[in-house]
């Protein structure tokens, strides 16, 4: 599966947008994927995971667990485990910050694929990263369906993604004329930092 069946898999799902957006990283974009839309449908997921599979097998790292930050990447970081068949654990935003929770734990030493849905600017990825290495596993990779930052977002660890498309994105102060006059919406999980 190339980047473009990645994206008419979105579009057929209209989880492909355009227009103006606010991004849970508190910058603006005039795409979004909407990941929910497309990991809905059980046989989209389970296609789409297949494929990300494929990919991340030909990095020849060994996978223990997956753990994935909430709430975008719950979906595909279990639908990863399962496709693996190891476990798929997640972590949730307490008090602003990512933590494991509900009896979730981390073998001392695991070897964990942080896995997400969307990477723009790697923020929840690096959060991720770190509540595991706190908990005692090795971060021995990352994933995500699409990697929207054109391959340039930094997480802490050798990330593989099924597309990597260069969506840009845009400080709040910084807006192109050509969305000034568009009210943004904001369509993401994470509450934006004030």
């Amino acid at each position: 599966m190339n980047t473009e069946d990645v994206l008419q898999e979105f579009r057929e799902c209209g989880a492909l947008l355009e227009g103006h957006f606010k991004l849970s990283s508190g910058k603006h974009s005039s795409v979004y994927c909407q990941c929910a839309l497309v990991l809905k449908e059980p046989d989209v997921a389970s296609r789409l995971v297949a494929a990300f599979i494929e990919k991340l097998k030909a990095t020849d790292v060994e996978i223990d667990m997956v753990v994935s930050p909430a709430m975008g990447g719950v979906i595909v970081g279990w639908e990863v485990a399962r496709q693996l068949g190891v476990p798929g654990i997640f972590t949730e935003r307490v008090d602003g910050k990512l933590e494991l929770r509900r009896g979730f734990e981390i073998p001392e030493g695991a070897k964990v694929l942080m896995m997400e849905d969307i990477i723009t600017t790697g923020l929840s990825s690096r959060e991720c990263i770190e509540a595991i290495e706190e908990k005692g596993g090795k971060v021995v990779a990352a994933g995500c369906l699409i990697n929207r930052s054109g391959g340039r977002a930094e997480v802490g660890a050798p990330i593989t993604a099924l597309a990597t498309i260069d969506a840009p994105t845009f400080d709040p102060d910084n807006v192109p004329d050509h969305l000034k006059d568009i009210p943004a919406i904001k369509p993401g999980s994470r509450g934006l930092k004030k």
